[in-house]
């Protein structure tokens, strides 16, 4: 007995450095899963913030987007009453387009007789002026009633062809960039219709009206229409 008291005695010692790494190691494992305990916090907390985030920029990229169709619908109102003249060679107003377009335009567009234009502004666009051989700038003309656009614009679609001195002559609504952009998108609708003789009109804002064996649709997107 007393041989094995003093065995065990020899081996305290090692049972001792034994649990004493056992020990450590428990603690360090008990640290190490604090640590990520505490970075799988942080990581929610990141997650967390970029939602929000996301979520703001979603919402202020959806504020900008009605920002900007407000304002060019209201740059396209302010130009209701302007049409686009293409065509006219450059100088032949002699400094007054005003007066010009004013004596031209009725006879170019055969408008009945007596027709008042009340043109309130008129000039070339505001592109450096063009060198012989190039395409002139356009006349910009802004009239003060709309009907009297309206029937300037109608009168050069059923005319078709006009000519001026040799010259060919184009009639358009003034219209931004990106209204035109977005009217540019049913051409190829628009080609179909002209090819198989439907009739059809592209009206303010952006809507086509098809009128096809006495019915008449109207369609916002291009996507509709080539259904």
């Amino acid at each position: 007995l007393s041989s094995l008291n003093n065995k065990a005695s020899d081996l305290a010692p090692l049972r001792s450095e034994l649990t004493g790494p056992s020990e450590n190691i428990s603690e360090d494992i008990k640290t190490i899963l604090t640590s990520i305990r505490q970075i799988s916090a942080t990581i929610v907390e990141i997650k967390q913030g970029n939602t929000d985030i996301l979520g703001r920029l979603a919402s202020i990229e959806t504020h900008l987007s009605d920002s900007d169709s407000r304002l060019d619908d209201q740059e396209n109102r302010a130009r209701r009453n302007n049409v686009r003249i293409l065509g006219i060679p450059e100088g032949v107003e002699q400094g007054n387009p005003t007066r010009f377009l004013g004596e031209t335009l009725p006879a170019l567009l055969k408008l009945p007789e007596g027709t008042e234009l009340s043109i309130e502004q008129a000039h070339r666009s505001l592109a450096p002026r063009s060198v012989p051989g190039q395409r002139p700038r356009p006349f910009i003309i802004k009239l003060l009633c709309f009907p009297v656009k309206e029937l300037l614009l109608k009168s050069a679609r059923e005319l078709r062809t006009l000519d001026w001195e040799g010259h060919r002559i184009l009639f358009f609504p003034d219209l931004s960039k990106a209204f035109q952009d977005r009217r540019r998108l049913f051409l190829s609708v628009k080609k179909i219709l002209c090819e198989k003789k439907v009739k059809y009109g592209l009206f303010y804002p952006v809507t086509l009206r098809i009128t096809y064996r006495g019915e008449t649709t109207l369609f916002g997107t291009v996507e509709e229409a080539e259904k």
